[in-house]
């Protein structure tokens, strides 16, 4: 409720009224007061005009101005003074330094070299002159009505294109990763900006797929990025330091590894297949069979795994705590060591490894162009740039005959692909029994042992198609050689079972078809970013 406060300045000329109001983020305050968010003094003027005081003589009411102006000014005080004790009382703050002029709390305030435009602040009540009423002194100086709700100054960011290789190239140098080389890196502000994605070619079909909840909770800079390249290859991060994450997801092995399965600490076999880690930022949950709920969950789930990385959780913390570049990173870019943070970082890290234009992609960029007239794309000077720069990129990565073919069967119901590997990943990221290890006497009971749920049993994770052949064998199991061997499965329908998804059927492909398809899954093979393997951190 505003309270009101009537000062006598020329009786009867004019009412001066001091309204306390709540607001939501700057104002007016008592004098004296430091500020920030809380009540703003608004000045307001109610003019009551006498008809006798104009028959007054001028000379006197000039005179009368500086005593009724001083006696405003020891009221005004009293007011304010009153407000600034019921504020104190209440255990409120005030961020404009007076009662008379606004000063935009500093956490608020754009850059200190931006001044605050005049449109936004409260104009400072001006002294009274000797020939002007304070009434209209008063109202040729309106308050502006503040904001409802505090505006938090938005963080720096910077867009940048997934792929780019400066975000995986390391520190710069060479040899171990020094103290003093780390301090300088993270002192250069640019490390610290937020990254906003964009995905490539291809993949930037794929936009409203990126897993945005995980970015808003970890959102991507340089200087993250870089801790996890850093703990995504450094085998310190497994007990006996012999086993990193890239022992079993390798750049130079598609992102993957070429073993049936994942081999860990002191020789161990896993049970299932190391999947590619590329893409991942257009995925929720992950694993085969999606147990963890996010990238950053099974960043450090192998770190504890025995026949992984056989290490412990807390084991890791303290270790990396006791290399100082480590501990230095940890502490400027999230301001402490947990097991948490080495997951973000990771999972940072494996955020921008994404696969780059393929051949593929090229054709469908020109392949866009095939609906429109010719005379409209020539007439359209934007438009024929366009159309003679995806023109030129077939060009200079065109797709065979036989992919050209392949792509046709893939994308038909004759080769019923698409029942599964669909978007801009060529994955619907669902999981599905293709009957794979069914004929075991104790089948790997896949997504069922995550849900509980029977028609979940035997299903596994929909793979990328995308530079699958860069990294055989592949399934779950890792039981399948090659890309002819995976033709031929589905070709034949599976293996049949209980619970076997019923997108899998016969395809009875020619000999001829089934070498096309297997040539348009090579043509979906498109680059990786470089990245930096072998600079790691020191350890003292």
């Amino acid at each position: 409720m505003p309270t009101c406060l009537p000062l006598r300045l020329v009786p009867p000329a004019a009412i001066l009224v001091i309204t306390t109001h709540l607001v939501g983020l700057v104002g007016c305050s008592p004098s004296g007061r430091t500020g920030s968010q809380g009540e703003v003094v608004e000045i307001e003027t109610i003019e009551a005009l006498d008809p006798a005081a104009n028959q007054r003589n001028k000379a006197a009411q000039t005179a009368a101005i500086d005593e009724e102006a001083l006696k405003a000014k020891q009221l005004v005080n009293a007011a304010t003074a009153a407000a600034d004790q019921a504020i104190a009382e209440a255990g409120k703050t005030i961020d404009a330094p007076n009662a008379v002029a606004e000063a935009v709390p500093a956490a608020e305030q754009a850059p200190a070299a931006e001044p605050v435009p005049a449109a936004e602040q409260q104009p400072a009540l001006d002294q009274p002159k000797p020939e002007q009423t304070v009434a209209a002194t008063v109202a040729a100086e309106p308050v502006v009505a503040a904001p409802a709700a505090p505006v938090e100054a938005a963080a720096p960011s910077e867009r940048v294109m997934l792929g780019d290789p400066a975000l995986t190239a390391g520190v710069p140098g060479a040899g171990l990763i020094t103290l003093a080389e780390i301090d300088q890196w993270l002192a250069d502000p640019k490390q610290a900006v937020v990254l906003e994605p964009m995905l490539p070619l291809g993949l930037s079909q794929g936009a409203s797929q990126i897993d945005t909840v995980g970015l808003q909770k970890n959102p991507l800079t340089r200087a993250k990025i870089e801790l996890g390249r850093q703990l995504y290859f450094d085998p310190r991060l497994s007990v006996d330091a012999t086993v990193s994450c890239a022992s079993c997801h390798n750049p130079a092995e598609g992102y993957s590894a070429h073993t049936k399965t994942g081999v860990g600490v002191r020789g161990q076999l896993g049970g299932r297949h190391s999947p590619a880690s590329f893409n991942r930022i257009l995925s929720g949950p992950q694993f085969w069979d999606g147990r963890a709920e996010s990238l950053e969950a099974q960043a450090v789930g192998p770190i504890a795994n025995p026949t992984e990385m056989g290490f412990t959780h807390e084991g890791v913390v303290k270790r990396l705590g006791e290399m100082p570049v480590y501990k230095r990173q940890f502490e400027t870019i999230f301001g402490e060591l947990t097991i948490d943070r080495v997951g973000q970082a990771i999972a940072a890290f494996e955020r921008v490894l994404v696969t780059g234009p393929s051949a593929y992609d090229y054709g469908e960029q020109l392949r866009a162009f095939a609906g429109l007239d010719p005379d409209d794309i020539a007439e359209d000077e934007e438009l024929a740039a366009k159309y003679a720069a995806a023109k030129a990129a077939v060009e200079a990565h065109p797709m065979s005959e036989e992919a050209t073919r392949g792509r046709e069967i893939f994308f038909s119901e004759k080769g019923n692909c698409t029942a599964c590997h669909v978007g801009a990943n060529l994955a619907d990221e669902k999981y599905h029994n293709i009957g794979i290890g069914m004929a075991a006497a104790e089948p790997d009971l896949g997504r069922f042992v995550v849900t509980k749920d029977p028609k979940d049993t035997g299903a596994f994770r929909t793979p990328t198609i995308r530079n699958v052949a860069l990294n055989p064998p592949y399934m779950h199991d890792g039981s399948v050689a090659t890309l002819e061997e995976v033709v031929e499965w589905y070709d034949k329908g599976g293996h049949p079972n209980p619970s076997l998804s019923d997108k899998i059927r016969p395809l009875k492909l020619t000999p001829q078809e089934k070498a096309d398809l297997v040539e348009f899954m090579k043509a979906c093979t498109g680059p990786t970013p470089t990245v930096e393997v072998s600079r790691l951190p020191a350890g003292d």
